[in-house]
């Protein structure tokens, strides 16, 4: 198997989320982007430095540029379970759009062939960092991190890509 690339379609999948009224729900991935413009990004971990302070932040600071540029969803997923990422979602009080979605067994990460072995770290298998653009799932941008660097897959490459 080959990590996704451009032109290949987002597979399906199913992911834990907490809805706006608190409750845990199982959401497929076709569900929240078939028909639509969406960004999904991928992070190594919850409450990890790179992740929190300089990954997600640009997802929810350009979330109103990506909006206007025709992005309908902005899903973040990470190989954690729904109710750390519930928690690590309360850390950011002015997101208002990026939706924080759990890969607890790493099966959608699998299925997109982007994970990442952090065992040697104590932390499994996570997923690689990256960032894809999708319109009507297919994939139109496939920025893939390599190791734990941080260059391509931040919001602003998204946004200089619409």
């Amino acid at each position: 198997m080959a990590p996704i690339a451009v032109g290949d379609s987002l597979p399906d999948g199913q992911l834990g989320w907490f809805d706006e009224n608190d409750q845990l729900q199982q959401v497929s991935v076709h569900a929240l982007a078939a028909g639509k413009k969406v960004i999904l990004f991928g992070v190594p971990g919850a409450f990890t430095p790179t992740c929190s302070n300089q990954h997600v932040p640009g997802f929810i600071t350009q979330a109103e540029q990506l909006k206007a540029k025709g992005v309908d969803e902005i899903l973040l997923i990470s190989v954690n379970d729904p109710f750390v990422m519930k928690a690590w979602a309360k850390t950011y009080p002015e997101n208002k759009h990026v939706k924080f979605l759990a890969d607890g067994s790493g099966a959608y990460t699998k299925a997109l062939d982007l994970e990442l072995d952090l065992t040697e770290k104590g932390l499994g298998v996570r997923s690689k960092r990256f960032a894809l653009l999708a319109d009507d799932l297919k994939v139109s941008v496939a920025n893939i991190e390599e190791g734990g660097q941080f260059t391509i897959s931040g919001a602003e490459e998204i946004l200089k890509a619409l």
